[in-house]
């Protein structure tokens, strides 16, 4: 394996799996710089996500994300919080492929409606509640497959606590990191 791609962490996932929460975690627990994309996006923009994707649109949103996910993969040592559609891109895929270890935190969406039901920063569930499970339904069925490929790890993040989701992780990421190929 390279050795660049042992010393990063790179979460994957679906809105409300716990990327964020999961990725501060392991940044003090494994004293990695963490990151997350959207929150980049955001500094950056000055705006939020939500507003990006009202007057800029979809298209022109994913494009801000790849640049930001281009840039912050090429660091050494850190972990990154993706959004839940990065994976669309195929150079955001490939950066994260080549430049670390792709952990995707997995969740079911009953689990997603709960984490999210009362987030209003997340543009693609603006729409009415009943709406909401379809949405997340058809994501879940053209991302995940998309996770599961690009993964090196995956996580189960329904009912497991922070600690324990944090744990295997940790071990899987010594694991790759001791093993020299």
């Amino acid at each position: 394996m390279d050795e660049y791609k042992k010393k990063n962490i790179f979460l994957v996932g679906p809105m409300g799996a716990g990327k964020s929460t999961i990725g501060r975690h392991l940044s003090r627990v494994l004293n990695m710089k963490f990151y997350d994309s959207d929150v980049e996006i955001e500094r950056r923009t000055g705006v939020d996500i939500a507003w990006v994707f009202d007057v800029e649109g979809e298209s022109e949103f994913r494009i801000r994300e790849e640049k930001i996910i281009n840039e912050l993969t090429n660091k050494t040592g850190i972990i990154l919080s993706t959004g839940g559609g990065s994976i669309i891109s195929i150079k955001s895929r490939n950066c994260l492929i080549s430049r670390g270890i792709v952990i995707y935190l997995r969740t079911t969406v009953e689990e997603q409606l709960i984490r999210t039901r009362l987030d209003k920063k997340r543009p693609l569930l603006s729409h009415v509640h009943s709406k909401n499970e379809k949405i997340l339904r058809l994501l879940s069925k053209i991302r995940d497959p998309i996770y599961q490929n690009i993964s090196d790890f995956i996580v189960d993040t329904q009912n497991q606590s922070i600690s324990l989701i944090t744990s295997s992780i940790i071990r899987y990421f010594y694991h790759i990191s001791n093993n020299v190929n």
